[in-house]
Protein backbone atom coordinates (compact mmCIF):
# COMPACT_ATOMS: atom_id res chain seq x y z
CA UNK A 1 0.00 0.00 0.00
CA UNK A 2 2.86 2.37 0.84
CA UNK A 3 4.58 1.45 -2.44
CA UNK A 4 1.43 2.26 -4.40
CA UNK A 5 1.18 5.65 -2.70
CA UNK A 6 4.81 6.44 -3.50
CA UNK A 7 4.38 5.39 -7.14
CA UNK A 8 1.25 7.55 -7.41
CA UNK A 9 3.10 10.52 -5.93
CA UNK A 10 5.98 9.99 -8.33
CA UNK A 11 3.60 10.02 -11.31
CA UNK A 12 1.98 13.20 -10.02
CA UNK A 13 5.31 14.92 -9.36
CA UNK A 14 6.76 14.30 -12.86
CA UNK A 15 4.42 16.78 -14.64
CA UNK A 16 5.04 19.36 -11.92
CA UNK A 17 8.79 19.10 -12.29
CA UNK A 18 8.54 19.41 -16.08
CA UNK A 19 6.97 22.83 -15.61
CA UNK A 20 9.52 24.26 -13.16
CA UNK A 21 8.79 27.82 -12.21
CA UNK A 22 11.32 30.53 -11.54
CA UNK A 23 10.86 31.50 -7.91
CA UNK A 24 12.46 34.30 -5.89
CA UNK A 25 12.45 35.03 -2.19
CA UNK A 26 12.46 38.36 -0.33
CA UNK A 27 13.28 38.82 3.34
CA UNK A 28 11.00 41.75 4.15
CA UNK A 29 12.47 42.21 7.63
CA UNK A 30 15.97 42.51 6.20
CA UNK A 31 14.75 44.89 3.49
CA UNK A 32 13.09 47.22 6.00
CA UNK A 33 16.14 47.11 8.30
CA UNK A 34 18.50 48.23 5.55
CA UNK A 35 16.40 50.94 3.93
CA UNK A 36 17.76 54.48 4.22
CA UNK A 37 14.15 55.76 4.16
CA UNK A 38 13.69 54.22 7.61
CA UNK A 39 16.06 56.77 9.12
CA UNK A 40 14.29 59.61 7.30
CA UNK A 41 10.94 58.46 8.65
CA UNK A 42 12.35 58.24 12.17
CA UNK A 43 13.79 61.75 11.92
CA UNK A 44 10.55 63.23 10.59
CA UNK A 45 8.50 61.53 13.33
CA UNK A 46 10.88 62.84 16.01
CA UNK A 47 10.48 66.35 14.61
CA UNK A 48 6.70 65.97 14.39
CA UNK A 49 6.26 64.69 17.95
CA UNK A 50 9.29 66.30 19.62
CA UNK A 51 7.33 68.97 21.52
CA UNK A 52 4.81 66.49 22.89
CA UNK A 53 7.55 64.04 23.91
CA UNK A 54 9.38 66.85 25.72
CA UNK A 55 6.17 67.84 27.50
CA UNK A 56 5.54 64.28 28.70
CA UNK A 57 9.16 63.93 29.82
CA UNK A 58 8.88 67.23 31.73
CA UNK A 59 5.79 65.94 33.50
CA UNK A 60 7.62 62.73 34.38
CA UNK A 61 10.52 64.73 35.83
CA UNK A 62 8.10 66.86 37.81
CA UNK A 63 6.45 63.75 39.26
CA UNK A 64 9.84 62.32 40.16
CA UNK A 65 10.86 65.50 41.97
CA UNK A 66 7.54 65.59 43.85
CA UNK A 67 8.05 62.00 45.03
CA UNK A 68 11.59 62.84 46.16
CA UNK A 69 10.33 65.93 47.99
CA UNK A 70 7.61 63.88 49.69
CA UNK A 71 10.14 61.27 50.82
CA UNK A 72 12.65 63.87 51.91
CA UNK A 73 10.32 66.36 53.62
CA UNK A 74 7.33 64.13 54.41
CA UNK A 75 8.09 63.93 58.14
CA UNK A 76 8.31 67.72 58.40
CA UNK A 77 5.09 68.45 56.48
CA UNK A 78 1.76 69.16 58.09
CA UNK A 79 -1.22 67.00 57.28
CA UNK A 80 -2.68 69.61 54.90
CA UNK A 81 0.65 69.95 53.09
CA UNK A 82 0.82 66.16 52.73
CA UNK A 83 -2.76 66.05 51.43
CA UNK A 84 -2.06 68.88 48.96
CA UNK A 85 1.11 67.12 47.79
CA UNK A 86 -0.73 63.81 47.28
CA UNK A 87 -3.52 65.56 45.34
CA UNK A 88 -1.03 67.35 43.11
CA UNK A 89 0.81 64.10 42.50
CA UNK A 90 -2.38 62.21 41.64
CA UNK A 91 -3.54 65.00 39.33
CA UNK A 92 -0.17 65.13 37.61
CA UNK A 93 -0.06 61.34 37.35
CA UNK A 94 -3.48 61.13 35.69
CA UNK A 95 -2.60 63.95 33.28
CA UNK A 96 0.73 62.24 32.52
CA UNK A 97 -0.99 58.93 31.81
CA UNK A 98 -3.57 60.58 29.58
CA UNK A 99 -1.05 62.57 27.56
CA UNK A 100 1.39 59.67 27.41
CA UNK A 101 -1.25 57.29 26.11
CA UNK A 102 -2.45 59.79 23.50
CA UNK A 103 1.13 60.40 22.40
CA UNK A 104 1.85 56.68 22.10
CA UNK A 105 -1.30 56.11 20.05
CA UNK A 106 -0.60 59.06 17.74
CA UNK A 107 3.02 58.04 17.24
CA UNK A 108 2.05 54.42 16.56
CA UNK A 109 -0.61 55.52 14.05
CA UNK A 110 1.77 57.88 12.20
CA UNK A 111 4.53 55.28 12.18
CA UNK A 112 2.09 52.77 10.71
CA UNK A 113 1.07 55.25 8.02
CA UNK A 114 4.69 55.87 7.07
CA UNK A 115 5.50 52.16 7.06
CA UNK A 116 2.50 51.48 4.82
CA UNK A 117 3.76 54.11 2.35
CA UNK A 118 7.15 52.45 2.41
CA UNK A 119 5.59 49.00 1.99
CA UNK A 120 3.84 50.18 -1.18
CA UNK A 121 7.20 51.35 -2.56
CA UNK A 122 8.82 48.03 -1.63
CA UNK A 123 6.05 46.06 -3.32
CA UNK A 124 6.38 48.14 -6.50
CA UNK A 125 10.13 47.51 -6.59
CA UNK A 126 9.62 43.78 -6.00
CA UNK A 127 7.11 43.66 -8.85
CA UNK A 128 9.50 45.54 -11.13
CA UNK A 129 12.39 43.20 -10.34
CA UNK A 130 10.16 40.13 -10.74
CA UNK A 131 8.96 41.29 -14.15
CA UNK A 132 12.42 42.33 -15.29
CA UNK A 133 14.04 39.04 -14.26
CA UNK A 134 11.00 36.99 -15.30
CA UNK A 135 10.20 35.41 -11.93
CA UNK A 136 6.96 33.47 -11.86
CA UNK A 137 6.58 33.83 -8.13
CA UNK A 138 8.10 35.85 -5.26
CA UNK A 139 7.68 34.49 -1.75
CA UNK A 140 8.47 35.91 1.66
CA UNK A 141 11.61 34.40 3.19
CA UNK A 142 9.69 33.19 6.23
CA UNK A 143 7.41 31.08 4.04
CA UNK A 144 10.21 28.81 2.82
CA UNK A 145 12.55 26.52 4.71
CA UNK A 146 15.43 26.58 2.27
CA UNK A 147 16.35 28.78 -0.65
CA UNK A 148 19.50 29.12 -2.68
CA UNK A 149 21.24 32.44 -2.06
CA UNK A 150 20.95 33.44 -5.72
CA UNK A 151 17.13 33.20 -5.49
CA UNK A 152 17.05 35.78 -2.67
CA UNK A 153 16.40 39.20 -4.22
CA UNK A 154 16.35 41.16 -0.94
CA UNK A 155 19.64 42.90 -1.74
CA UNK A 156 18.37 43.94 -5.16
CA UNK A 157 15.24 45.41 -3.59
CA UNK A 158 17.26 47.41 -1.04
CA UNK A 159 19.64 48.60 -3.76
CA UNK A 160 16.77 49.75 -6.01
CA UNK A 161 15.06 51.57 -3.15
CA UNK A 162 18.32 53.17 -2.02
CA UNK A 163 18.91 54.55 -5.52
CA UNK A 164 15.36 55.86 -5.73
CA UNK A 165 15.36 57.40 -2.24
Amino acid sequence: MVNRALVTLAFLAVPMMAHAEKIAVVDMGEVFEQLPQREQISTSLKAEFGDRVAEVQKMQEEMRSMVEKQQRDGALMSDTQKTDMVRKMESLKSEFQLKGKALDEDMRRRQGEEQNKLLVQVQKVINTIAEKEKYDMVLQRGAVIFVKPDADISGKVVEALSKGK
